[in-house]
């Protein structure tokens, strides 16, 4: 087999890779987009050439040899951007992963280095391929050598030979220093010939071959001013042929032995990777391989098969493993120990079977370090066993230091440090239908390990939650709210399944009525859920407007049918027969599906450590999704009712929270002056913005300034305020131009944000949760864009998440110390669901509206609403 040669032009492609993708930074604000690229022209370099020698070649500085004739050499070039040049380490460790030499020769280019590495390889029977966004080194294009010049970005190539070469320019790789004579090259700052462009110095040379020639018979040259161009510029063109011509004879202290590739460093490279957060390189990579590559140091343990007092100290870790994702009545797959005394694999069956474990588990005394307390805890108490003590949850203090990658894989979290003793739980367990639980021996040291690594990386989160100010956030509000939201997992909501039904049927009823009405307003039957076939009743047979086309037809998306709802009565039928199907088959299907067969009840997941703003989501089933714009939607909340005769649901939600904490924030003295003497917020926004009295503002323009209002608190843009309000762009930007200048504070927080967003990577709520912002510094103008409409929010919704978060602690102790029956049992957005017996109520209504409105004192009051009865739906 013939030797392979790959030859890269390094500066040439970190410039590409830099220029061609957005100014992304990793969480410690590193710009990692030129090495982001540049990996990934790497990366498939190696997969497609399967080089059996490579070379990546530098320049060495700004000066050269080729100065000595011409000082203006590449003189005209812009100042490489510090974003680039902070990039230039991290590419040149990126190659020593990944084994490849790299060189570079004082006085000489990379282009001096690839043309004098090439030209030995010729002359040892290889094939050579050079790697270049620059056309420069097409010189080199020969029989043996092949010149791939990257274009659009960085994943498409030209991949010159001679004949390519030809097709494309109708010259030959001799050739290309007399055209870059002729015409010159501005990015090099060689002048060539002034007027004389591609075209021109190409169509020259088919006729005279080479510049020398072409003076020789200068006199044939057709065309009077191109004669006197180049008779004026002789001395120039000779020179800029110099200045183009690649040195082939270059001092270089390399060879092609030295160049040899036996591939990379594994290790090397996903530890870097995982520094740079490249999570999409190593998918590629396969991590789940890794894992198996990845060589484990040995860890001793012991299975045992009676519980003893060397196990149970008052400092251990500990691992409760579930697979199933339902782990409400889930089987626990096993547990394991690490403490000062050695490292535990207990069988499940002899830990729920142990007096011992179950008293340890629940002394508070016994400190604990855990992963994903929530799941361990309703896992466990599942089986009759309390878990108390936790003092540490390594889940939610990662999410903490970066929500932005949240995972709850611990071997992902404990790899993103630089611990790789650890498997990902796909690579033991399987994925999707090939998910199994596996041998025994293999089974409890994947648990030994993940308690290790727990073990290990305990006390470097703590350091990194500190030095980010952020320990408060975890051990004040957290932690115990991780306690919180696994006793309401596990109580769970009572769900009356007949009602659920009763509304099936009666939703199914009103389907039907709706399909007859549709039928009669288009004049036929048809499909009403086939997009294609409403298409041509709409826009054919009904010849309304047709807003937008698709590959397929016409587009019968909601965003298009809302604009149409004044034009025909079928349009509001359509609308509605799509909501109320989406509610029979999401919703009371959905709903039907997952109530516990022994608790009548559903238990929802609270997914805690997810979403970038802090806020809590809901899962199986999503209980905070239930739409309540529609009446029908609202309805579902009559199925959820007390868990016992003679409670009620209660339910307490914050009014205008957001727009409360951004007047806080914001610091606005006429936001802060509105909620102080509890104004209605929107008609003072109407009222500053129309320049009205209060008297004066009409519903519209309440509900434009309402509009407005919560477009500000989730950075809306003037395009999409003019898509809510149906008015146009100009009107909408105007409109927001002048609520800016009705409330200053506003508009220097907005100023304020972005700028500290720019300068940190990040932004913060009021109790330090911070969200990464890689996208703030983005050449691309609509990734700015969105970053800078995300740097202005969350501040916003993270701060008011945190509140309610704030509440449902302060509720809990409350509903404690008073010694009250009444529960938390669900949180929705800004609202708490209690159940509670009748006679509570009234310290209900005093207590919890006091508790949930001093969980935060801001500068403005924080205000709220309750309601109470029978269901849900009552309690509105």
């Amino acid at each position: 087999m013939s030797e392979k040669i790959v030859l890269i032009d390094g500066n040439s492609l970190a410039y590409r890779a830099f220029f061609a993708l957005p100014l992304l930074s990793n969480d410690k604000g590193i710009h990692t987009n030129a090495v982001y690229g540049f990996t990934m022209i790497l990366m498939r370099i190696l997969e497609e050439e399967k080089p059996s020698h490579i070379l990546v070649a530098f320049d060495a500085g700004k000066t050269t040899f080729r100065h000595s004739t011409f000082q203006e050499y590449k003189g005209g070039r812009q100042k490489t951007p510090p974003e680039l040049s902070e990039q230039m380490p991290f590419i040149r460790e990126l190659l020593d992963a990944y084994k490849i030499k790299r060189y570079e020769l004082v006085n000489y280019e990379a282009d001096d280095i690839i043309g004098t590495l090439s030209k030995l390889a010729e002359t040892n029977d290889a094939k050579i391929k050079v790697i270049t966004g620059d056309k420069d080194l097409l010189q080199l294009v020969s029989d043996k050598t092949t010149v791939d010049i990257t274009r659009k970005g960085i994943t498409e190539v030209d991949s010159y030979t001679p004949a390519f070469l030809h097709e494309k320019l109708g010259i030959s790789s001799d050739q290309v220093i007399d055209m870059k004579g002729l015409m010159g090259d501005t990015s090099d700052n060689i002048p060539g010939v002034p007027g004389v462009g591609e075209k021109t110095a190409i169509k020259l040379l088919k006729e005279f071959n080479t510049i020398e020639n072409l003076y020789e018979h200068l006199d044939e040259v057709s065309g009077k001013k191109l004669k006197e161009k180049l008779e004026e510029n002789k001395e120039s063109a000779f020179m800029s042929k110099e200045l183009a011509t690649i040195y082939r004879e270059a001092p270089i202290e390399v060879s092609i032995e030295d160049i040899h590739y036996e591939g990379f460093d594994e290790q090397a490279v996903v530890s870097l990777f995982k520094e740079l957060k490249f999570q999409s390189l190593l998918d590629k990579m396969n991590i789940s391989q890794v894992d198996e590559v990845v060589e484990m140091k040995d860890l001793s343990y012991e299975t045992v098969d009676q519980i003893h007092k060397e196990m149970l100290t008052t400092e251990a870790t500990l691992l409760v493993e579930v697979m199933d994702d339902h782990y409400h009545q889930a089987d626990i797959q096993g547990i394991a120990i690490v403490n000062e005394n050695g490292r535990y694999f207990v069988p499940t069956e002899v830990a729920l079977s142990s007096s011992e474990f179950k008293e340890w588990a629940k002394d508070e005394s016994a400190k604990k370090t855990v992963y994903d307390a929530k799941k361990a805890m309703v896992a466990l108490k599942c089986k009759d066993v309390e878990l108390k003590g936790i003092e540490f949850d390594l889940l939610i203090a990662s999410y903490i230091l970066n929500s932005s990658e949240a995972t709850d894989d611990l071997a992902t979290i404990a790899r993103n440090k630089g611990y790789y003793d650890v498997q990902t739980d796909e690579a033991v367990y399987g994925k999707g239908a090939k998910r199994s639980v596996p041998s025994d021996e293999r089974l409890s040291e994947h648990l030994i390990r993940k308690a290790e690594a727990l073990h290990n990386l305990r006390e470097q989160f703590e350091k990194e939650l500190q030095q980010n100010q952020q320990l408060e956030l975890y051990q004040e509000l957290e932690l115990p709210l991780a306690f919180i939201l696994a006793e309401m997992e596990y109580t769970g909501v009572k769900v009356d399944e007949q009602r659920l039904k009763d509304m099936q049927q009666e939703l199914s009823k009103r389907l039907e009525e709706l399909e007859k009405e549709i039928y009669e307003l288009a004049g036929e039957s048809f499909n009403i859920n086939s997009p294609k076939q409403l298409g041509v009743i709409l826009f054919e047979k009904l010849n309304l407007p047709a807003i937008k086309k698709t590959k397929t037809g016409y587009s019968t998306s909601a965003d298009v049918l809302e604009k149409l709802e004044s034009e025909h009565a079928i349009i509001p039928a359509i609308l509605t027969y799509r909501q109320l199907g989406k509610l029979n088959s999401t919703y009371l299907e959905g709903l039907l599906k997952v109530i516990n067969k022994e608790t009548k009840k559903v238990h929802t997941r609270f997914n805690q450590a997810l979403t970038q703003t802090g806020r809590l989501s809901s899962t199986d089933p999503n209980l905070q999704n239930i739409p309540i714009r529609l009446e029908e939607g609202r309805k579902i909340r009559q199925a959820f009712v007390p868990s016992e005769e003679g409670w009620i649901v209660f339910a307490a939600d914050y009014s205008q929270i957001e727009l409360r904490v951004l007047a806080h924030i914001a610091g606005d003295e006429k936001l802060i002056d509105a909620f102080q003497n509890d104004m209605d917020i929107h008609t003072k926004t109407a009222m500053d913005v129309f320049n009205v009295e209060a008297g004066e503002v009409t519903s519209d323009m309440r509900r434009q300034a309402k509009a407005v209002n919560f477009g500000i608190v989730y950075g809306i843009s003037d395009y999409g305020l003019s898509q809510g309000l149906g008015i146009t762009r100009k009107e909408a930007g105007a409109f927001i131009e002048k609520y800016l200048e009705s409330f200053p504070g506003v508009q220097e927080y907005m100023s304020d944000i972005v700028h500290e967003a720019k300068q940190n990577g990040f932004v913060s709520t009021l109790m330090q949760r911070r969200r990464y912002i890689p996208d703030i510094t983005s050449r691309n103008f609509n990734l700015r864009s969105f970053a800078e409409r995300t740097a202005m929010n969350t501040p916003i919704q993270g701060s008011a998440a945190d509140i309610i978060k704030k509440a449902m602690i302060d509720l809990a102790d409350a509903l404690k110390e008073e010694g009250l029956q009444a529960r938390l049992l669900l949180q929705v957005h800004d609202e708490l669901i209690v159940e509670a017996p009748e006679e509570e109520i009234e310290k209900l209504k005093e207590l919890v509206p006091r508790v949930m409105e001093h969980a935060l004192e801001l500068k403005v009051p924080l205000k709220v609403d309750y309601a109470y009865g029978p269901t849900w739906y009552d309690a509105k």
